[in-house]
C-alpha cells in the first residue's frame, strides 16, 4: 500500500509537471501567433521573411514535439537544490528566467545519467516519472551516495527494455545510461567510431549525438543539416522518428544506394562484383572509360566549308585530345579545350588554302577576320559537330557506366574485370552508386551549354524587366492617378526591375528537400550507420559530402556481410582523417536477453572468435527452443508461428535464407528489433561461408522476447544452446517452457 507520504508526492509532483504543460501551452501559443504574424507581415524583403517564418515554423514544431514525455525526471542534490529534467528547456520569465525544466542535454542535466552510488556528482537523489499522456502516474527513486555504492536504480531501464516494441525505434531520452552518455557529450570534432555487438544501443546513441551537437553548436551545423546514413529502408524507417522525437527535423536520411539524386537503388550485386566495385581500384578503370571515349578519327574526316574544304586527321586530332587533357579539367569541361585546338588548326590551313598568293600573317586585321568568318562557319557546320560529338562526346555517369558494364569490349580497354559484365548496364544496383558518383567528378560540366543557358536566363531577366517598367508606365498614365499633383506614383516606391524581382521564382523547399535533390550539398555532421558495410568507394563519397570530416561512424565488425565492407576502422578512416578518429565501444546489450545471448554467441566464437559478446542487461525468462521438421512440415509451421505471434502483443518477424516463402533475409533486419524471431533454415543461411556466418548472428540477435529456430537438416554445432522441442505442439513457443 502507498503511503500517506508517497501519495503527498505523487500529488505534488503531478502539480508541477502540470505547470510545466501550462508553461509549454503558453509558449506554443505565442510562437503560433509570432508564426501567423510573419506570414501576414510586409518585411523589408522577401527573404527576411521567408527566414523568419521557417525559423518560427521550427520553434512551433519543437514545441509541439515536446509535447510527448516534456518531463522524465528530477535531480535533488546535496544542498536541496531540485532540477527537473525534460525533453527541451522552459523558463520562469517572470523571475529572472529560472529553468523551471532543464534540457537533457544541458551541462546541468548530466548528473541525471551518469550518477552512481559511487559516484554521485554531488546528487542526493534522482527521480524518474513514468507518465500517461500528460499524467504522472508514478515515480522511482535512486538514493545516491549509498556507502556500499549501490543505486538500486535499474527500474526505469529494466521497464524500458523489457517493454513489448512498437512501429518505431524510441528514443532512450529517459533511460540514458553512463557509458552511453559519455558518448554522447565527447567533444571531438573528428571522426567518432562507435562499435558495439548487438542490442548495445549504438544507434540511438549516435541519434543522440546528432541531438546533442544541434543543442550544442547549433549555429555551425544547422544552415547546412545532417545525413544519416543507413543500411536499408526499413531501417531507416525504424529510426526515423527518434530525432523529430527530440524536437530535431534538418536532418537527411538515405542509404548508400541514395547517394545520387534521382535515383532510389536497392539492387545488389554478388560478392565478387560488389568487391570489385567498392575497391578503390575502380578509379583507374573509371578514368580509362572516360578516356576511352576521347577517340581518334580512323580515317581523315572531310568538313567542307564555302570556299575550302579542311581535313580532320588523326595527327591533329591527337594533338587536341593531348592538349586538352593536359589542362587536367573534367572530361565536359575539357571539350572546350579540345575544340579551341581543332578549330585553331584547321582554321590556319584553310586560311593559308584561301590567302595563298595574296595574303600574309603580316596583314593581321585580314587574317583574323578571316579566321572569324571561318570559326562562325565551323560552328554552324553540322559535320563539324558530329565529328566532334564523335571524338570527343559531352557524357553523362550513367551513359558512361551503362555502356561499361554492359560491353566486353569497353571493359577490356579500360583494363576492367569481366565479372562487371551485365547485359543490362543501367540496372542500377547500390554497388554502383558511388561510382556514378565519381563520374559526376570525372566528366565535370558542360561549360558551353551553362553559359549558354546563362545569357538565355539573363536575356529573360530583361525581357521581365522591360515587361515590368511597361506596367508601371500603364499605372502612371491612367487619368484617375493624375487627378491629384500629390499622389504617390508607382515609379516613386520601385523600378522596373523591382517588380520583375517580384515574380523571381524562389526556392521555399524545406532544407532536407534541397539537399536530397542536389549532389553537391554538404552537410557539417554525418552519422553512417552500420558503417562495416560501407565500401572504399562509399567512403569517397561520405567524404566528399562532409568536407569538415565531423562523422559519428557507428557499426559492428563482426556482423559485416558485405565483401567490400570494412575489416578494420583504421584501413578505412585513416586515409581521410589521419590522427582524427577516436574510437568507443558499447559493451552492454539491452535489447537482447542473456538466454538467446548465449545462442548467439556460440555463432560468432565459430566465425569471430577473438570477438566478445556483448553482456546482457537482463534475462527474460523464455529459453530459445528449436524444431526439426520436414519441408512439407515447414509452411505449416511458419503460418503457425505467425498466428501464435499475432495474438500478442508487439512485433515478430520470420527470417529466412532466400526463396523460402513467408520469411525475409537478415539483411533486411539489419538495425531492427522484434519481439520475437522465427528463424528459419540455420543451415542454409550458414552455407554463404563467412558472410552467411554473419547473416546468422544478426537473425539471432533480433529478438527481445522470444527466438525460436526451424531447420531441416541437423542443427549446426553453432546453436547447440537451442532448446529441442520433439512435440508437434506449440511452435511458437507459448506452452512451452
Amino acid at each position: 500500500m502507498p503511503t500517506q507520504g508517497y501519495e503527498d508526492e505523487l500529488r505534488s509532483e503531478r502539480d508541477y509537471v502540470a505547470g510545466l504543460y501550462a508553461r509549454l501551452e503558453a509558449e506554443r501559443t505565442r510562437a503560433k501567433g509570432r508564426y501567423g504574424e510573419a506570414l501576414r507581415a510586409r518585411a523589408t524583403s522577401a527573404m527576411e521573411r521567408e527566414f523568419e517564418v521557417r525559423a518560427l515554423a521550427k520553434e512551433v514544431k519543437r514545441l509541439d514535439v515536446a509535447d510527448n514525455g516534456l518531463c522524465f525526471g528530477r535531480l535533488d542534490s546535496l544542498t536541496g537544490e531540485r532540477s527537473y529534467i525534460g525533453r527541451i528547456g522552459l523558463y520562469d520569465q517572470g523571475n529572472d528566467f529560472d529553468p523551471l525544466l532543464l534540457d537533457w542535454r544541458a551541462p546541468a542535466a548530466r548528473p541525471f545519467y551518469v550518477a552512481t552510488g559511487a559516484n554521485p556528482e554531488n546528487m542526493r537523489r534522482r527521480r524518474q516519472f513514468h507518465t500517461r499522456g500528460h499524467d504522472v502516474v508514478d515515480f522511482t527513486d535512486e538514493v545516491l551516495g549509498r556507502p556500499d555504492g549501490s543505486t538500486g536504480g535499474d527500474a526505469a531501464l529494466l521497464a524500458a527494455v523489457n517493454a513489448p516494441r512498437g512501429e518505431g525505434m524510441r528514443d532512450i531520452v529517459a533511460t540514458i545510461q553512463g557509458e552511453q552518455d559519455d558518448i554522447i557529450r565527447l567533444d571531438h570534432s573528428g571522426v567518432l567510431v562507435i562499435e558495439g555487438g548487438p542490442g548495445t544501443g549504438k544507434t540511438v546513441v549516435a541519434l543522440h549525438r546528432v541531438a546533442y551537437l544541434l543543442y550544442t553548436q547549433r549555429e555551425r551545423i544547422e544552415r547546412h543539416g545532417v545525413l544519416v546514413v543507413g543500411p536499408n529502408p526499413a531501417f531507416l524507417n525504424h529510426i526515423g522518428r527518434v530525432l523529430p522525437s527530440l524536437g530535431e527535423s534538418d536532418v537527411l536520411f538515405m542509404t548508400a544506394g541514395d547517394f545520387v539524386p534521382g535515383l532510389h537503388v536497392i539492387a545488389e550485386d554478388g560478392p565478387e562484383a560488389a568487391r570489385i566495385k567498392g575497391s578503390l581500384k575502380i578509379l583507374d578503370v573509371l578514368a580509362a572509360a572516360v578516356a576511352d571515349r576521347q577517340r581518334l578519327p580512323l580515317d581523315p574526316v572531310q568538313i567542307s566549308l564555302a570556299d575550302v574544304t579542311v581535313r580532320i586527321d588523326a595527327e591533329i586530332a591527337q594533338w587536341a585530345r593531348e592538349e586538352a587533357r593536359a589542362s587536367k579539367q573534367p572530361h565536359n569541361a575539357a571539350r572546350m579545350v579540345f575544340t579551341e585546338i581543332l578549330t585553331w588548326a584547321l582554321t590556319e590551313r584553310a586560311i593559308s588554302r584561301i590567302g595563298q598568293g595574296w595574303l600574309s600573317r603580316s596583314d593581321r586585321d585580314a587574317w583574323e577576320q578571316l579566321r572569324t568568318d571561318l570559326l562562325e562557319e565551323l560552328a554552324e557546320n553540322d559535320r563539324f559537330t558530329a565529328v566532334l560529338d564523335e571524338l570527343w562526346p559531352i557524357l553523362t555517369p550513367q551513359e558512361v557506366l551503362s555502356s561499361l558494364l554492359s560491353s566486353p569490349e569497353r571493359l577490356r580497354a579500360a583494363g576492367a574485370d569481366q565479372a562487371l559484365l551485365r547485359e543490362d548496364g543501367a540496372a542500377w544496383t547500390v554497388s554502383d552508386m558511388p561510382l556514378l558518383d565519381e563520374l559526376v567528378d570525372l566528366l565535370g560540366r558542360d561549360k558551353a551549354a551553362d553559359e549558354a543557358a546563362e545569357r538565355a536566363a539573363e536575356r529573360e531577366r530583361k525581357v521581365e524587366a522591360e515587361y515590368a517598367a511597361g506596367v508601371l508606365d500603364t499605372l502612371v498614365s491612367r487619368e484617375d492617378m493624375m487627378d491629384d499633383e500629390d499622389h504617390l506614383f508607382a515609379t516613386d516606391m520601385l523600378f522596373g526591375e523591382d517588380l520583375a524581382e517580384r515574380f523571381v521564382e524562389r526556392d521555399t523547399r524545406e532544407l532536407v528537400e534541397r539537399a536530397a535533390a542536389d549532389r553537391d550539398w554538404t552537410y557539417r555532421h554525418v552519422v553512417v550507420d552500420e558503417a562495416q558495410e560501407l565500401s572504399e568507394m562509399d567512403w569517397r563519397v561520405l567524404m566528399r559530402r562532409c568536407p569538415s570530416r565531423s562523422f559519428t561512424v557507428v557499426g559492428d565488425l563482426a556482423q559485416r556481410r558485405s565483401a567490400a565492407g570494412a575489416t578494420s576502422w583504421g584501413a578505412m578512416l585513416e586515409p581521410y582523417v589521419p590522427g582524427r578518429w577516436v574510437y568507443r565501444s558499447l559493451t552492454v546489450n539491452y535489447r537482447t536477453p542473456a538466454e538467446i545471448m548465449s545462442v548467439a554467441a556460440g555463432v560468432l566464437a565459430e566465425f569471430s572468435p577473438g570477438v566478445q559478446p556483448p553482456e546482457s542487461v537482463r534475462a527474460c525468462g523464455v529459453p530459445p527452443w528449436s524444431r526439426r521438421l520436414t519441408a512439407d512440415e515447414l509452411p505449416d509451421a511458419i503460418a503457425e508461428f505467425v498466428r501464435d505471434e499475432a495474438g500478442r502483443e508487439g512485433t515478430s518477424v520470420v527470417i529466412g535464407p532466400p526463396g523460402v516463402p513467408g520469411t525475409v533475409p537478415a539483411s533486411e533486419t539489419k538495425g531492427l528489433e522484434f519481439d520475437a524471431v522465427l528463424v528459419v533454415d540455420p543451415d542454409r543461411i550458414l552455407a554463404d561461408g563467412p558472410r552467411g556466418a554473419a547473416e546468422l548472428y544478426v537473425a539471432l540477435t533480433r529478438a527481445t522476447q522470444r527466438l525460436g529456430v526451424l531447420h531441416q537438416g541437423a542443427l549446426p554445432r553453432s546453436l547447440s544452446g537451442l532448446l529441442e522441442l520433439g512435440t508437434p505442439a506449440g511452435v511458437g513457443g507459448r506452452d512451452q517452457p
